[in-house]
Parts: structure tokens; C-alpha cells; sequence
């Protein structure tokens, strides 16, 4: 334990040549906690994917960490249900997981989270029709100024739908 401190990277692979492969140890157990992460993840609600991350696994506990308190909250009702899947699957020595939160991942899968998130198929996109584009530019025209032009554009939408809908025909 008093050797527990950091230690740099030419240190570590002095030792390495002279007592037990340190670094390969370490390589070791960073693919084992990717492939860790990997399976927490998939075991998730979308919600929490981009949000949490396997951070360690030591002494039979696994620590999880989210971006903030909210996150923690959402992912404190999934913890009985990914400890059971867990121990059933890979993990059967896991006596608990610890939830940690750390802001930092916020700005890192700021990206991650809106590659992950369910966006609407085609076919769930309502268009309007060429009537209710009528309707809308004759209450365009007697809109204040700021409400006209965004009706327009509303409008200018609906044409431009019925057109995709007809060239595909």
C-alpha cells in the first residue's frame, strides 16, 4: 500500500524487463474493462448510453460513472436489473455496483448521444397536404409581420413535400 503512489511510464517498463510484465498487465486489464464497458452499455436504456461509463472494477464492485445527479437518479432504478444481468452473463463474483458522477463525460459524448439517439423514420413524418398549405398562406396574410413570413415558410414546406412525394411516384 505505501508504494501506491504514480508512477511514471519509464519506471513501469523498467520493472517490467527485470520482475513481472507490468505493462502487459496493464494492457490486460484495459481491454478487459473496455470489453466490460462494451456490455454495460448494450445493457442500458438509450437514455443512458451516452451518459455512463464502466470507470473500475476492483474487489468484486463495479463503479459506473454518469454525467450528472439526474443521470445517477435514472440509472440508480436500472441498477437491480444490470446487477442480476451481470451476474448472470460475465460477472458472478459481483457483489455491488457503485454509481459515481463525473461531469466531465458531459462534454466528451455530447456527439455520441445524438449519434445514439432514436431519430424518426421517413414514414412517421406527417406532410401537409396542398389544402392546409391554402389555409395556412390565407391566415399568413392576415398575420402580424413576424407570424406572416414563418406561416410562409410553413407553407413553402408543405410544397416542397408534396413535391418529393410526386417525383418519387
Amino acid at each position: 500500500m505505501r508504494d501506491s503512489y504514480p508512477q511514471s511510464l519509464n519506471i513501469l517498463l523498467k520493472e517490467s524487463n527485470l520482475e513481472s510484465n507490468t505493462l502487459q498487465t496493464i494492457q490486460q486489464r484495459a481491454q478487459a474493462l473496455i470489453k466490460l464497458n462494451n456490455t454495460v452499455i448494450s445493457l442500458l436504456p438509450i437514455e443512458l448510453k451516452a451518459w455512463c461509463r464502466v470507470a473500475n472494477y476492483r474487489q468484486h464492485i463495479l463503479i459506473l460513472e454518469v454525467t450528472n445527479a439526474s443521470r445517477k437518479v435514472r440509472l440508480n432504478y436500472e441498477l437491480p436489473t444490470l446487477l442480476s444481468t451481470l451476474r448472470h452473463t460475465i460477472l458472478p463474483s459481483l457483489s455491488s455496483i457503485n454509481i459515481m458522477i463525473n461531469p466531465s463525460l458531459s462534454s466528451k459524448n455530447c456527439l455520441s448521444f445524438q449519434q445514439i439517439a432514436i431519430k424518426p423514420s421517413k414514414q412517421i413524418i406527417s406532410q401537409l397536404s396542398k389544402e392546409s398549405a391554402k389555409t395556412i398562406r390565407n391566415l399568413a396574410k392576415r398575420s402580424p409581420k413576424k407570424l406572416k413570413g414563418k406561416l410562409e415558410r410553413l407553407a413553402a414546406l408543405a410544397g416542397e413535400n408534396t413535391k418529393a412525394t410526386s417525383n418519387k411516384d
